[in-house]
């Protein structure tokens, strides 16, 4: 292992989006036994040092690779291929429909503290989610069109965030319930 390594080389994996989750985690504990900082504790500095940089350096491979949309982030950088997310802002209007209308479904449900109506906009979402990381899986990994898998990565970046807002919305609706 080398400290320039990419991060699936870290833990010798093909460079794929799609991977074994658990295979990931066990390399991951593997590689975190062999350089966590605790076993270097009597060393020298410099020992302690790149203890440290390596223990840092395979958190964040980890993290970046068990996110399905870090992990196409990261495959398409090592790609070379920017997904341009701050200066190509234009989606397809239906997209952009389909946008209004979940954050519609939202506000609707979170006005009416509607926790059931959260619970299933989550799931629906988690579903069509599901779909959309399986079509940027075969663009990665069988198509290898990065330029439509960028475009598809800019448009998971949107609908992980509404996701992450119905969570928010569930917590809110959950605490006002139970006070």
């Amino acid at each position: 292992m080398q400290l320039t390594d990419d991060f699936f080389a870290l833990f010798e994996m093909p460079r794929a989006f799609r991977i074994d989750p658990s295979e990931l985690e066990r390399r991951y504990h593997e590689r975190q036994a062999q350089v966590h900082p605790d076993r270097f504790a009597s060393a020298g500095d410099t020992e302690r040092r790149l203890s440290l940089q390596w223990a840092t350096r395979i958190n964040e491979a980890y993290q970046t690779l068990r996110r399905p949309l870090s992990r196409a982030k990261y495959l398409l950088q090592l790609a070379q291929h920017d997904i341009a997310s701050e200066s190509n802002l234009a989606m397809p209007t239906d997209f952009l429909v389909e946008q209004m209308e979940w954050r519609e479904a939202i506000a609707e449900a979170r006005a009416a503290a509607d926790h059931h109506g959260l619970e299933h906009l989550h799931h629906r979402l988690h579903h069509d989610l599901q779909e959309r990381y399986g079509e940027v899986a075969a663009l990665l990994d069988d198509r290898h069109d990065f330029a439509e898998a960028a475009d598809r990565v800019r448009r998971l970046m949107f609908l992980e965030k509404l996701l992450f807002e119905i969570d928010e919305a569930i917590v809110v609706s959950e605490e006002q319930a139970s006070g």
